[in-house]
């Protein structure tokens, strides 16, 4: 009989009651080969995840699962001013100083970093970019000046506070792109930043990458990776006052640890998910990675399609799509179900995302300074949440706020609640509120960089993603992660408190 040869192998073999060919002949297998088959006829038939999906069509494939290495095809390559010029070095070297990327309307350039700083080495950077995208004729470079062929110095004799930026200047990366019309559900985003997961919240599979393969992808527009295993999160219930999507995913990486996710991609769906706004959700795959995550992704639903179809058409960027949407039989290598409902003020401590404390239970820490933006603290709705706690009072610690975006700090200074901005609302509670959009202290940067923490000791509750050792400026600093509205409560008393404290206001 056919297969009879496997025998000779010492697997067992078994008779399959329907035939494979629609005959009437008997078919023999052996076990471990049947085994392989049935995964594979199931992950053909429904058995994928979101991740899996994604990355199946990508490859052109049928289906693949976990463990599977796989070239996949780029839809946007993100780059900026950290890792532009080493991604560039690669590429140039690896192809050819005269070499042409693969396609000049998929790469996304964003200076944001280091930019709003007198550190001649960090404005070169920008300058590097902007001669590689005149060069190569990309669209999407978003300059710090309007000049193309001009040179960015920051003006330290202007201070930190007053825009210093052109027309074109987009802010974080992280949050700028889906705002630019970059973001797709279906579609594979590469960047050269460990946060690229954030675009996760659009139904994409998004996930950092290094400058060799940012440079290799720059060249191809393919890269070979291995298909993640998936992680289950479902959502039920509804946030309480006072609790935000910070919460939640310092809940989850409070219960697998700052390294429970290595190389997995984390999806987030159900009742729970589906009530929170593309910004909570936002929140929440930006951190996937403080958890070891390859990627974090949602599903699709009408508020993913309302944000990605309003900012291409707003942007002019690519409008068509193809979103992936959930099994009934997803193979997942862990589960976890979060009642919202029963979350409460969460924070981080020093020295890893993963020290997860109860803000209630932290009232004898004391604070040196409160810190709100980055891609996962600076949204408008972070401010106004910030805002809604500090409204009508006086922070006793030094505070800083630094929107992610220019057109968030013209949300800010445009929005009234009562008869003032929110913007106004921040300065009167004496928050040190910077107009120059951008990743400013999150990661430290420059001494001169705006919140920067450069004094040994200082403990600073922030609404930002990282608090290991030396994140915010110096070693010997201690750093708090926390929600918008954690901070702003903590910043009111100098110590780490509960923001339902402030619910009345």
């Amino acid at each position: 009989m056919p297969g009879r040869n496997f025998c000779s192998q010492n697997l067992r073999p078994f008779r399959l009651k329907r035939p494979l060919n629609g005959g009437g002949r008997w078919h023999w297998f052996p076990l471990k080969a049947a085994v392989e088959l049935v995964a594979r006829l199931g992950y053909a038939h429904g058995l994928m995840t979101l991740t899996e999906k994604i990355l199946a069509r990508a490859a052109g494939k049928t289906s693949v699962q976990a463990g599977d290495n796989i070239w996949v095809n780029a839809d946007v390559l993100m780059t900026h001013d950290v890792c532009g010029p080493g991604t560039i070095g690669v590429f140039k070297r690896e192809f050819g100083q005269t070499a042409k990327v693969w396609d000049k309307n998929k790469i996304v350039i964003i200076p944001d970093h280091y930019i709003f700083t007198a550190d001649s080495k960090s404005n070169r950077n920008v300058d590097i970019l902007r001669d590689f995208s005149r060069e190569q004729g990309i669209e999407y470079f978003y300059d710090v000046i309007d000049d193309s062929n001009g040179h960015w110095v920051f003006d330290a004799a202007k201070g930190n506070l007053k825009r210093q930026y052109g027309s074109r200047y987009a802010g974080v990366c992280h949050t700028a792109l889906p705002a630019k019309g970059h973001t797709r559900p279906g579609e594979i985003l590469f960047g050269t930043d460990s946060h690229t997961c954030m675009a996760g919240a659009f139904n994409q599979f998004a996930t950092g990458i290094g400058n060799t393969d940012a440079g290799f992808v720059m060249g191809t527009g393919k890269l070979l990776i291995k298909v993640p295993e998936t992680m289950h999160f479902r959502l039920e219930g509804k946030l309480q006052p006072g609790v935000m999507a910070k919460d939640i995913i310092l809940h989850c990486i409070g219960e697998i640890g700052f390294d429970g996710a290595t190389y997995r991609a984390m999806q987030f769906d159900g009742e729970g998910a589906s009530n929170l706004s593309i910004d909570d959700r936002m929140t929440i795959a930006n951190m996937a990675i403080e958890a070891g995550g390859k990627n974090a992704i949602f599903e699709f639903d009408a508020r993913t399609a309302e944000y990605v179809d309003a900012r291409v058409k707003l942007n002019g960027t690519k409008s068509t799509y193809e979103p992936v949407a959930r099994d009934k039989h997803e193979k997942f290598i862990y589960e976890l179900v979060v009642d919202l409902s029963k979350l409460e003020p969460t924070v981080a401590c020093h020295p890893d995302p993963g020290q997860r404390k109860k803000a209630k239970d932290m009232s004898d820490t004391k604070l040196d300074r409160a810190y709100v933006g980055s891609c996962t603290g600076g949204k408008t709705s972070d401010f106004v949440e910030f805002a809604r706690v500090l409204r009508g009072k006086k922070v006793v610690i030094d505070t800083f706020g630094v929107p992610a975006t220019p057109d968030i700090v013209n949300d800010l200074q445009s929005t009234f609640w009562g008869n003032s901005t929110i913007w106004q609302i921040l300065v009167d509670a004496g928050v040190q509120m910077t107009e120059n959009a951008g990743c400013a202290a999150c990661l430290g940067g420059p001494v001169d960089t705006f919140g920067r923490i450069n004094k040994s000791g200082i403990k600073c509750i922030s609404a930002t993603n990282r608090n290991f050792p030396g994140r915010m400026g110096d070693k010997e600093s201690q750093v708090f992660l926390a929600s918008p509205a954690t901070v702003a409560a903590s910043a009111l008393t100098g110590k780490v408190t509960d923001p339902r404290e402030y619910l009345d206001n």
